[in-house]
């Protein structure tokens, strides 16, 4: 049976001034912004993320064998987890373009999954923070694995990307 379409209008609310913290990229007008961090004080910055690529043990085996037919699966994954970070204010609106200092992806195979847990972790010394590129890092990561085997096995899933911790800036420390 077909669905009707809805005939509810979509909300043009404004956001409540008083629900708690205001979303610095949207303006008093309502339009998305670039947070201007021009008078912020530059600090050390940095940022944890990780997500997981569930498959079966066969898939695993495969790729930690190193017989994928693509080639290497995590080398190729941690790589390309890197470029992202670097390029996350091309990928993502509104971030703003960082001179990162430090990008890590580490990559594990974990048999109980059975997968491969991803976790990127990223510096900068500067006006804001890298969670943005944390996790632009995993979830590119992630993707090139699931690019690598999805000939092998369909059935793989990406799952719980979410940033780990934080630290730096005015609103301090932050561990999940």
């Amino acid at each position: 049976m077909a669905r009707k379409p809805s005939k509810t209008k979509p909300s043009k609310t404004k956001p409540s001034k008083t629900a708690g913290p205001a979303l610095t990229h949207i303006a008093a007008s309502g339009e998305a912004r670039m947070v201007d961090v021009s008078d912020k004080a530059s600090t050390e910055r940095l940022a944890v993320a990780e997500g997981r690529v569930i498959m079966t043990k066969a898939t695993l085996d495969l790729i930690v064998s190193g017989n994928a037919k693509k080639g290497d699966v995590l080398g190729t994954a941690r790589i390309a987890g890197i470029m992202a970070a670097k390029r996350t204010s091309e990928l993502i609106p509104l971030c703003h373009p960082l001179a990162l200092s430090k990008v890590t992806v580490d990559i594990e195979p974990d048999a109980k999954l059975p997968g491969c847990l991803v976790r990127a972790s990223v510096k900068v010394t500067g006006p804001t923070g890298v969670e943005m590129e944390a996790l632009t890092a995993v979830s590119v990561a992630c993707l090139t694995i699931y690019d690598m085997i999805k000939a092998v096995e369909r059935g793989v899933r990406i799952e719980g990307i979410h940033l780990v911790e934080k630290l730096g800036g005015k609103s301090g420390h932050y561990r999940a």
